[in-house]
């Protein structure tokens, strides 16, 4: 999908569209170690597989690996603050945010975003949101999607700016909503309905397209 962008009377001046693709330096999948080599396993590497994406931020993993687990398979290294995509089973769609290092299976889709065109924490907000039209793209009974699907999804970049505005709004409405000690079960529940509401408002960008 070629980039474009779309004038408007808007007050964000101007809105690119452009595939998920165009703004990463790196797109990459990883890999699991052989099951039958239990060397290859509670290593020093953390490891991330997808029951550990829940739209959250990553900053240790369920699973570990060894050196050589890492070297016989085809897990690798990617860097902080990639944008992951689970691509296979219960959590297809969800997205998380790496704060380490880490490597992943095969079922992560991992996006290492050029910062000089996207917020990590923008795209990130972007995918959340469109977690149910990206999770209806799958097949099976799971819903599985696949790395070509991740990469050609459409995304709306309004200025630097505005995407730092924007995330700087839905960070402080996540922070409220997944920190049990900000407030009462109720109060939270009341504020993840204001970052939902919030989010949709803030990254829709459909009457631009008008």
């Amino acid at each position: 999908m070629p980039i474009t962008a779309m004038n408007s009377s808007h007050s964000i001046e101007r809105v690119i569209t452009a595939c998920i693709q165009d703004i990463c330096t790196r797109i990459c999948s990883g890999g699991t170690p052989s099951s039958k080599r239990h060397d290859y396993y509670d290593g020093n590497v953390p490891w991330l597989r997808t029951q550990d994406i829940d739209f959250n931020v990553i900053n240790q993993t369920s699973a570990t690996i060894s050196d050589e687990g890492l070297k016989n398979s085809a897990a690798q290294w990617i860097p902080a603050n990639c944008v992951i995509v689970a691509m296979y089973g219960a959590t297809a769609a969800k997205v998380a945010v790496n704060s380490i290092p880490l490597t992943t299976n095969q079922a992560c889709c991992n996006l290492q975003i050029d910062e000089s065109k996207a917020d990590v924490r923008y795209v990130f907000h972007w995918l959340s949101n469109e977690y149910e039209h990206l999770k209806a793209l799958g097949e099976g009974s799971q819903s599985n999607i696949n790395a070509k699907k991740v990469r050609l999804y459409p995304i709306s970049l309004p200025p630097f700016e505005e995407q730092q505005r924007i995330v700087s709004i839905l960070d402080r409405f996540d922070k409220l909503t997944n920190d049990l000690s900000s407030g009462l079960p109720a109060e939270i529940e009341a504020r993840h309905k204001q970052y939902e509401y919030y989010r949709d408002r803030l990254l829709s960008f459909d009457e631009l397209a008008a």
